[in-house]
């Protein structure tokens, strides 16, 4: 409770002093936002087990182990996934945050820069590939993208239009 309750954005800057201004900053920012939902959501998946499923696994002489994979494991699965689903975007908040504080190059530090310069059409462009960077990962599951070529086609989009902008840094 008590890391959650620390906003991150705060101690962002005393990574950047303890660790340096190399990755791990970055690194630890987004696991730091990403790893809590994947946590919360994987207890409440292991919680809704049904507890007579359990007893009937262990009825038919199954180890705790064995119970474990075939039981609580699947059922928890869902609930597991939908916490990756939150953490992915998170994880991309917490690497601009970590960008912010201590970089001098990635999609957080031109974002810091067109800021400061007032240079609103690389602000929003850097914008526009975090959405899709925080975006992209959940795509290919959804039902409107396919793995099809349209699918590949837009996700080559999508590098190029990182590659663009980092190129203009």
């Amino acid at each position: 409770v008590f890391s959650q309750s620390v906003p991150k954005i705060a101690i962002a800057p005393l990574f950047v002093v303890w660790f340096g201004f190399g990755i791990i900053p970055k690194v630890i920012s987004a696991f730091l936002l990403g790893f809590f939902p994947v946590v919360v959501s994987a207890v409440q998946g292991f919680k809704s087990v049904d507890p007579d499923m359990v007893d009937l696994a262990r009825a038919m002489q199954g180890s705790r182990f064995r119970v474990f994979c075939a039981v609580n494991l699947p059922h928890a699965m869902p609930a597991i996934f939908s916490g990756l689903k939150v953490s992915i975007t998170l994880a991309v908040v917490g690497a601009v945050v970590g960008e912010f504080v201590g970089s001098n190059s990635g999609i957080g530090y031109v974002m810091q820069r067109s800021i400061g310069t007032f240079d609103l059409p690389t602000m929003f462009a850097a914008l526009v590939i975090l959405a899709l960077l925080g975006a992209l990962p959940t795509w290919p599951h959804s039902r409107n993208w396919g793995y099809g070529p349209s699918g590949l086609v837009g996700v080559l989009l999508v590098v190029l239009l990182v590659v663009a902008l980092m190129g203009r840094t």
